[in-house]
């Protein structure tokens, strides 16, 4: 096992929950920041205020990008930039930036007001200026902003991880390996390229636009659907068990049902997988 290996299997694991952490750590200690400079600038300009409220006018903001983000993430996944996308996928997250615009000045005036209420206080949107005129430019920036730390921290992830790859036709001479149904996947990984046998995959799992290729305990993103791989792999050894799983009944060790129809799969290495009833039937029909 590589160095680091470990770390990253745990972080792999409960990446969401990391993620979550570090961006509400993020809002937290940049808001406390922004609001010292507020109150900075409030004692120097001498402008009246109630202590509370340089807290409502940041926070208040902080928590309506909060909530923008998985509606973000969900944008971006199905509309990913890219080299044959550029053009109009640009296009499109640039009237993104616009709808962003719109939300961010009306959910924060809304959730403010609400704030101010529960103090039996008015809350004028002239004390802080805002609009979308005045904001447009700052919330855009702030949309591509978070656009482009989440494309590095892809980027980043999959550089620690390993991405994998189905082989092309070459250009000249014949194919290393089956185009159709290939022994082999290349994993590109810090800049290294090395191959997985087939046969190696113990199971496979969906997650977004990806399959994660199941090997010894590690996940090889490939880029692609479960319909395209379960193609490409052997059915003789690789059976749907799941919507979002696909399993290597070499690496299958016991099937537990239970009460709901649906059944659980324990392979060699202890991994449980979930078969749904839709599915169960099948997989017994082919091991018997």
């Amino acid at each position: 096992m590589q160095p680091g290996q470990p770390a990253l299997t745990h972080y792999l694991r409960y990446r969401h929950w990391y993620e979550a952490g570090a961006v509400v750590l993020y809002a937290l200690i940049t808001g406390f920041v922004n609001i010292g400079a507020n109150i900075t600038e409030l004692r120097h300009t001498h402008l009246p205020y109630l202590p509370w409220e340089p807290y409502v006018w940041e926070y208040s903001s902080a928590v309506v990008v909060l909530a923008s983000l998985p509606a973000i993430v969900l944008f971006d996944h199905r509309l990913p930039i890219s080299w044959s996308t550029c053009r109009i996928n640009m296009a499109r997250h640039f009237i993104a930036t616009i709808v962003f615009s719109f939300y961010k000045v009306g959910a924060t005036i809304l959730l403010r007001k609400l704030a101010y209420s529960t103090t039996g206080s008015h809350y004028d949107p002239n004390i802080v200026p805002s609009g979308f005129g005045y904001d447009y430019l700052p919330n855009a920036r702030q949309y591509l902003g978070i656009l482009a730390l989440i494309y590095c921290y892809r980027f980043i992830l999959s550089q620690l991880q390993g991405e994998a790859h189905t082989f092309t036709a070459p250009d000249v001479g014949p194919p290393v390996d089956s185009l159709e149904k290939p022994q082999r996947f290349m994993v590109r990984k810090l800049g290294k390229e090395f191959l997985i046998a087939a046969n190696e995959i113990e199971w496979l799992e969906a997650q977004g636009n990806y399959v994660n290729l199941r090997v010894r305990g590690r996940a090889y993103p490939l880029r692609s659907t479960m319909t395209a791989v379960q193609a490409l792999l052997d059915p003789e050894k690789f059976v749907r068990v799941h919507r979002s799983h696909i399993v290597n009944l070499d690496y299958l060790l016991e099937i537990e049902p239970l009460d709901t129809g649906d059944a659980r799969l324990k392979l060699r290495d202890g991994t449980l997988v979930g078969c749904s009833r839709t599915y169960r039937d099948a997989l017994r029909g082919r091991l018997a």
